[in-house]
């Protein structure tokens, strides 16, 4: 049963080292989850729609490598095909009713492996926002400040920077200036995002423009409130860390040295008593 196990998981490196060669010998954009997404549409019936819902998630991930909804949810099911395998292989060396839990718990945890991949793209991507958007809110109020409209000021910062904002403020400012009215592109641009930042940043865009206040200063008060929110968020994150640091010294390092000091007693108390026994002390 060894052997078969350790044959089925060389053919199976096989071929992942075939897959990952693959784009090396065939030019083109490398795409993630493409063994398992072609599993999945064999698998799946055709005419099968994606929930919105998975649509909206990629979308606030920011589309990772340009992946669409049908794709994922390929990618999902392929994913619970080989997870169901791999929990059926590892079951043949589990004992008893461990073989069964395997094999029934590995295809759920399968189909959901993507989400929460999903999930973490999603959260790198509102960390990264979070961390950008003062500078980049400051480089739009110089450029508007400069004379350029807001349609050309989003352009071209999303031209000088690889910020994920600066690519929705590049595509923002794309959608105005074909004639998509200011109002709807900046609602969807926080449709997208879902972010309380972007709120704000977005409804006072549309404030300003309504009551024609000079978006110079629209934009520096809104960088200035988003560095105080970032800074409150790092002093209450500085201040959860406290109790969980006193928290691991105290079950985990303190008990830890109490450990090495008895050890240490009781080695010199055993060494002490043989050179007693020995002396005849």
């Amino acid at each position: 049963m060894i052997v078969e196990a350790l044959a089925f998981g060389a053919a199976a490196a096989a071929a992942a080292a075939a897959v990952e060669l693959r784009p090396v010998l065939r030019r083109g954009p490398r795409r993630p989850f493409g063994i398992l997404g072609r599993a999945g549409r064999a698998l799946m019936p055709r005419g099968l729609v994606a929930p919105a819902d998975l649509d909206r998630r990629l979308a606030e991930a920011g589309r990772p490598a340009g992946i669409g909804a049908g794709e994922l949810l390929s990618a999902k099911a392929g994913a619970a095909l080989a997870a169901g395998a791999a929990g059926i292989l590892f079951g043949t060396v589990l004992p008893g009713r461990l073989a069964l839990l395997a094999a029934i718990a590995a295809p759920p945890l399968g189909f959901f492996a993507p989400d929460i991949w999903l999930v973490r793209r999603r959260r790198e991507r509102v960390a990264e926002i979070r961390r950008d958007m003062p500078a980049l809110l400051d480089l739009l109020g110089v450029a508007v400040a400069g004379g350029l409209s807001l349609t050309g000021a989003l352009a071209e910062v999303g031209c000088r920077s690889r910020s994920p904002l600066a690519r929705a403020w590049a595509g923002l400012g794309a959608q105005v200036a074909v004639g998509l009215p200011l109002a709807e592109a900046l609602d969807g641009h926080r449709r997208e995002l879902r972010m309380p930042e972007v709120d704000a940043f977005t409804g006072a865009l549309v404030r300003a423009a309504r009551h024609g206040s000079p978006l110079s200063d629209t934009l520096a008060a809104q960088a200035r409130d988003v560095r105080l929110a970032r800074r409150r968020a790092v002093q209450e994150d500085a201040a959860r860390a406290g109790p969980k640091m006193q928290l691991v010294v105290a079950l985990l390092l303190v008990p830890s040295v109490m450990l090495l000091v008895a050890a240490a007693l009781i080695a010199a108390l055993v060494d002490g008593g043989a050179a007693r026994a020995l002396t005849g002390f």
